[in-house]
């Protein structure tokens, strides 16, 4: 009689510890009866009925989903290798649980196959240029297929963008044509406004017969300074009729 006394207290024991449930602030617990759907409850400690109540803890806290490496072809034919991370969390227990079977699993799957068809309507240069634009599009495209599964996607981004070593040297040899260009249109830039501001200058000299004298003696400070034993300076015509020397010829 003791000993089947015994087996029934511990039989209560077992049956009333599997009533007790404790959730952490960052789960919940979602309750079915009988199987159907109870609700989600929790954080801290509740009880369940036994055998006829059923509970699964879903975590709340932001799961970080790291995408492989995938390979794809790009709008315009170029093959390339993209990886990316989803940022997620689960925003309706009760719906993570009921309406998908897996929802880490559907969520990566989901974050895959769109990662590949987005990528391959763009071309090369805006997956290189305009990441953020298609990080933007991927978090979209991602969340609202999720948000039945009452998961939220709050970011997607890009880490990763592999180029084939043939594209890579062409890229390179792309960027250094592009960089001389550059230099050349600067050049001739810097030209043209030198040539404009010797124009300019031309124009000062020639409306007043003294700036040329002063100019021209200024030129001949500038070269003695150098201690060259010789100096030529060619004068021109303009320097002759100031300083005189083509008085005589008139007076003739």
């Amino acid at each position: 009689m003791d000993v089947t006394l015994i087996y029934i207290v511990v039989i209560v024991l077992m049956v009333l510890a599997s009533a007790v449930k404790i959730v952490q602030e960052y789960e919940r617990g979602v309750i079915f009866r009988l199987g159907r759907l109870v609700g989600a409850r929790g954080p801290g400690l509740f009880f369940i009925i036994p055998l006829l109540e059923k509970m699964t803890k879903i975590d709340l806290r932001t799961i970080v989903l790291d995408i492989p490496p995938q390979e794809v072809i790009t709008k315009d034919n170029v093959t390339t290798r993209v990886n990316a991370v989803v940022y997620y969390r689960v925003m309706d227990p009760s719906k993570a649980v009921v309406q998908v079977e897996h929802f880490p699993a559907a969520t990566a799957q989901m974050a895959l196959t769109t990662l590949r068809g987005v990528i391959g309507q763009v071309e090369l240069d805006e997956v290189l240029s305009e990441r953020d634009k298609i990080n933007k599009r991927l978090q979209e495209i991602i969340d609202e297929a999720t948000d039945p599964w009452g998961i939220k996607v709050s970011a997607v981004e890009i880490k990763d963008v592999e180029l084939p070593e043939a594209m890579q040297r062409a890229m390179a040899s792309q960027a250094e044509a592009e960089r001389n260009r550059r230099a050349r249109i600067i050049n001739a830039e810097g030209e043209m406004q030198a040539s404009i501001k010797l124009a300019d200058a031309a124009k000062v000299l020639n409306e007043q017969p003294g700036a040329l004298y002063i100019r021209t003696l200024q030129t001949i400070k500038d070269a003695t300074e150098e201690k060259a034993t010789t100096v030529v300076i060619p004068l021109p015509i303009e320097l002759m009729g100031v300083l005189g020397l083509g008085k005589g010829k008139d007076n003739e």
